[in-house]
Order: C-alpha cells, then sequence, then structure tokens
C-alpha cells in the first residue's frame, strides 16, 4: 500500500506502469481498488494512478475535507506530490464531478477528461444514494460476482458523510453548465442500465459542443468498468492514444468505418 500525506493526513493511493500519467477516480460507492483491470490495461502504454478520495477506502476519514474544495485540493495537492504537470483524467460518479471541477479550476493541468456515470442534473441521481449506508447501495449496484468482489468489500469503508457532503454541494450547482465550460477534450460514458445516474436527455446531447463525446454501453449499468470490461478498456485506449487536443467524436468515426469494411 501506497501512501502520502496531505493536510496532515493519509491519502492511500496505487500506481502502475509507465509513460504518460493517467489518475483514475472512483465513484460514490467502493474505492480505488475496482479501477484494477482498468488500471492493469492502461499500464501497458500508461503510468496508472489511482487514489482514494477523503471519506473513502483507506485515505483518512475527517468530515472537514468531504467537501468538493477539499476533495479538489485533494488531488491538486496529489498531483504535485507526484511531479505530475499535465494528466489525462477517468472519473466515475463522485470522481467525474470532481474531476469537473478540478478541470475547471485548473485547466492547464487536463490533458482530457472521461466521465463516467456523470449526472447531467441533480434529479438525474438515484435518492437512494443518499438515504442508504454504502454496504446497501454495493448490494443494490453491484451483481455478486467475482470482478465485483472488491466494490462491494470496499464499500462499508466510505464514511456516509463523503456522501451527503458532495451531494449537497451538487444540489447548488448547475452540473450541466458547468461541463459545457470544459475545454479539454471529454468522453462522456453512460451505462444503459444504470439504476443510480439516469442517462442525459437527447437535448441535453445536443448541447454538447465540439470537443465531447458521449457513449452508451449497452449492456451495463453503473459500473461499465466492472460489467463490460473489455470494451471499457479498448474504449480508454483509444481515448488515450488520441493526440493532444484531439475531440474524442473521432472515436465514433473510427467506430463506424470499423463496421463498414468488415
Amino acid at each position: 500500500m501506497s501512501a502520502i500525506i496531505i493536510k496532515d493526513h493519509i491519502v492511500h493511493y496505487e500506481v502502475l506502469g509507465r509513460g504518460r500519467p493517467v489518475l483514475f477516480l472512483h465513484g460514490w460507492v467502493g474505492s480505488w481498488r475496482y479501477w484494477v483491470p482498468a488500471m492493469q490495461g492502461a499500464s501497458q502504454r500508461y503510468r496508472a494512478y489511482a487514489l482514494d478520495l477523503w471519506g473513502f477506502g483507506d485515505s483518512d476519514k475527517h468530515p472537514e475535507h468531504y467537501t468538493l474544495a477539499a476533495q479538489i485540493h485533494l488531488l491538486a495537492a496529489f498531483l504535485e506530490e507526484m511531479g505530475i504537470g499535465k494528466v489525462a483524467l477517468i472519473g466515475h460518479g463522485l470522481g467525474a464531478v470532481v474531476g469537473l471541477f478540478f478541470a475547471l479550476q485548473y485547466p492547464l493541468a487536463v490533458d482530457r477528461m472521461a466521465m463516467i456515470a456523470m449526472p447531467s442534473t441533480v434529479e438525474a441521481i438515484h435518492p437512494r444514494l443518499q438515504s442508504e449506508p454504502p454496504e446497501r447501495l454495493a448490494s443494490w449496484l453491484l451483481t455478486p460476482t467475482l470482478s465485483t468482489e472488491t466494490a462491494r468489500k470496499e464499500a462499508p469503508k466510505t464514511d456516509p458523510a463523503a456522501i451527503t457532503t458532495s451531494l449537497a454541494e451538487i444540489r447548488a450547482a448547475d452540473l450541466l453548465a458547468e461541463v459545457l465550460r470544459v475545454e479539454a477534450p471529454c468522453l462522456l460514458v453512460h451505462g444503459r442500465n444504470d439504476p443510480l445516474i439516469g442517462l442525459p436527455a437527447e437535448e441535453t446531447l445536443a448541447r454538447l459542443p465540439a470537443n465531447m463525446h458521449q457513449i452508451v454501453f449497452e449492456k451495463s449499468g453503473h459500473f461499465p468498468m466492472l460489467d463490460e470490461p473489455s470494451k471499457f478498456n479498448r474504449l480508454m485506449s483509444d481515448f488515450l492514444l488520441l493526440e493532444s487536443g484531439v475531440s474524442p467524436k473521432q472515436l465514433q468515426l473510427k467506430e463506424e468505418w470499423k463496421r463498414r469494411v468488415r
């Protein structure tokens, strides 16, 4: 287990591989551990990092650190500690929200960003996220399989206050307006059968700027990286291989071309 000290408290992280940095940010249910298959895939070309946000996994749990501002500071301090000047961010749920606001605050530090299960509105978030303990949320969202075992085991480590604090702040934000402000290339990924985060409306998708693109995993729920890991890893590989500044809309063109020539 690797750890650093930020604000006099422990932040747990893990790292695999060598190359350009990629940072994985977990969601409201689980910890860094469910990113292991994706990290292993990315580590063949990149240096893949994953950390536990304040209140989750093996990072320290102090309620004053559960605000979005504190989680953003954690991310900034972590990158500084690791000597990372520019990074690709892959965030899920809460990690997507933290990555979003980090990218807005530190635009020069983000080369590109993938936001998985990113809510477009507060109404898109199921109320069970606030009302049920982490272990019950894990049972609801994760089918009991070998691939989801680590996420289910890590969920009880979560301080429920870390979830409710983030949700209280999200309610005061216009998430869609904030997403549309991001200048870096952004890939939005949703599971068609996600019971926690509803899919963006068609009119929302029509407003996405040229630097953004959405892909829906038809057989996935809230955890596409666990429900369809091979497809998810291929998509992340293609996304990371794009030249800096290139829109992920190119990924859709590539998929269509592949279908035509088969």
